[in-house]
């Protein structure tokens, strides 16, 4: 693996861990009122997809079990679309994707 993609695949657990720590504690009804966890869930989001992007293709062939295309066309979305954002889709996006990135990331040996 480069040192670049260990760095990169560290990055997106950590900055996961990060989101799932801003999400806690608020529901999806907290994304309509609250625009400062809404700004920040959403720059997280986005920081992971673009660390994804960064990945070299060689490691994202060999970790298959990573939805690396959904992955970056979140952060697409988010950066490209941000005046359509769909809260309910972000809100599933937090609480059932994340987690299962988290589980796939922390079972890379070398993370």
């Amino acid at each position: 693996m480069k040192k670049d993609d260990n760095v990169r695949l560290k990055n997106m657990r950590d900055t996961a861990y990060k989101v799932i720590k801003f999400a806690e504690g608020h529901s999806r009804e907290d994304l309509n009122t609250n625009q400062i966890l809404t700004s920040a869930l959403i720059r997280e989001i986005g920081v992971i997809g673009e660390a994804a992007a960064r990945v070299s293709t060689e490691k994202r062939d060999q970790l298959k079990e990573i939805p690396w295309k959904s992955i970056i066309g979140m952060r697409n979305r988010l950066i490209h679309d941000y005046d359509e954002i769909d809260l309910d889709l972000l809100w599933e996006t937090i609480t059932k994707d994340i987690p299962e990135l988290i589980e796939k990331l922390e079972s890379i040996p070398s993370l």
